[in-house]
């Protein structure tokens, strides 16, 4: 029996450990998830006989090599800071290893290693990084073996609330790492638009975002998703004039997160600053930190001096709805702003039992093909079940479980350190994600 070895039992993992369980036997698969929190571990494993729940130190060299050498090959849904340890022991014990998460520059720094040892290290495969890169490969080589030419390429993708369960005015609940949300924009943007290399940094990220329509879903905001730049070389398009990877959210949510970003919200570095806000309110910590960021003497006068007027009722609406400037208690294991950001939002933010969340990927192509200009527009559109069945978990699980199975039975046979842009695993993997309704409908 092949043993397959997950670290990581977050919000994402829920669908993975799933499909791993329900195919267990037929593919003669055990599984081991790791996780920090070993109750929530055991929760995901549900007593399966093929399926372990275990906990430990992740910074524990020796246990973590013990467990890796048992495995076949190991997933890792951890936080990026920590992939690089498990990756390192992969390499040391000859393990294939697949994550959901960009690679980093100490990712990279190991490409000579694992080509060397003959493994195959599939990053990058999950949603958005994931089934973006496969299913826009798809279609650039279809265009090109027509003899196309890719003049624009934007790729649109957001984690959403569906609308039968929209019911703030944020109009987003939280169906992955929250952490990550806090985080989101803190690299800036870099895309290519009309033949020019565009760079925007943090604090213009969400200014002024435009937006794109989606097909029976109506307008949503769309702000640029960290460095596009390097995926014009690895799409092989490097003749066209615009490349943009985007994030969609609700206009009123760019709305107000730039100015929570104004405002020195998302700051994940003051932690002397926080420690003098210890038993003290949201609306202190608030106040202090328009003092310190924008020298604004309260929120009013913040508004008047940084946010255009027609936007004061929305920004004012959103922060009260999340408890920005209430009179309630900052908790005491918020060590940043952003920590205190990040809690407001799992509390005030937090999918209900019966709410489905919604993800939505559009890729825009225009191309040239027998000298005329063409368009294509291609929609996918996934609801979850439940707060736990989530289309979030599905649409980032799904892939790193079904590229697992295919490395483990010989279909994927590639070695290196790879994102799924190459036909030999983007191919297969779409085929079972549409078998599973994740089905992109073109325009």
């Amino acid at each position: 029996m092949k043993s397959i070895l997950l670290f990581g039992a977050g919000k994402s993992t829920t669908v993975l450990i799933d499909y791993i369980i329900k195919h267990s036997e037929a593919e003669q698969w055990k599984i081991i998830v790791v996780d920090a929190d070993l109750h929530l571990a055991k929760s995901k494993t549900a007593g399966h006989p093929n399926a372990r729940a275990s906990s430990f130190d992740i910074n524990s060299a020796a246990e973590r090599l013990e467990i890796i050498h048992s495995a076949d090959i190991v997933i890792s849904m951890l936080p990026i800071s920590l992939h690089l340890l498990v990756a390192k022991d992969c390499i040391t014990c000859k393990k294939n290893l697949l994550t959901a998460s960009y690679i980093d520059p100490a990712m990279q720094d190991l490409k000579n290693e694992i080509e060397k040892n003959g493994l195959l290290f599939l990053c990058e495969m999950g949603l958005d990084p994931g089934i973006d890169h496969m299913s826009a490969m798809l279609l650039f080589d279809r265009i090109k073996a027509k003899g196309g030419k890719i003049t624009s390429f934007k790729s649109h993708c957001g984690g959403l609330i569906a609308p039968e369960s929209d019911d703030n005015p944020w109009h987003y609940k939280i169906s992955w790492n929250p952490i990550n949300i806090v985080n989101a924009g803190k690299l800036g943007g870099i895309y290519k638009e009309f033949g020019e290399t565009v760079e925007r940094d943090y604090y213009e990220v969400f200014e002024d975002c435009e937006s794109v329509s989606v097909p029976g879903l109506g307008n949503y905001a769309w702000y640029p998703n960290r460095n596009s730049i390097p995926y014009i070389p690895l799409y092989g398009i490097e003749e066209a004039e615009t490349v943009i990877r985007t994030t969609l959210r609700h206009p009123d949510y760019c709305t107000a997160w730039h100015a929570a970003i104004l405002a020195g919200l998302t700051d994940s570095d003051n932690e002397t600053t926080i420690k003098n806000y210890r038993g003290k309110s949201f609306n202190n910590w608030f106040v202090s930190s328009l003092n310190f960021y924008t020298k604004a003497a309260n929120f009013e006068d913040f508004l008047t001096r940084f946010i255009e007027k027609e936007h004061h009722d929305t920004v004012t609406s959103l922060f009260n709805y999340v408890g920005i400037t209430s009179d309630d208690r900052i908790p005491e294991t918020a060590n940043t702003s952003s920590d205190i950001l990040r809690y407001l939002f799992e509390t005030r933010l937090c999918l209900k039992e019966s709410d489905r969340d919604m993800v939505i990927m559009l890729h825009e192509i225009a191309y040239e093909l027998n000298a005329e200009s063409r368009r294509i527009k291609s929609v996918l559109v996934v609801k979850g079940t439940d707060n736990v069945h989530t289309a979030m978990a599905k649409t980032v699980g799904l892939p790193l479980a079904i590229a697992t199975k295919l490395i483990l039975n010989g279909t994927i046979t590639t070695k290196g350190l790879h994102v799924p842009t190459v036909k030999e695993i983007y191919e297969p993997v779409l085929n079972e994600l549409a078998e599973n309704g994740i089905v992109f409908v073109e325009e």
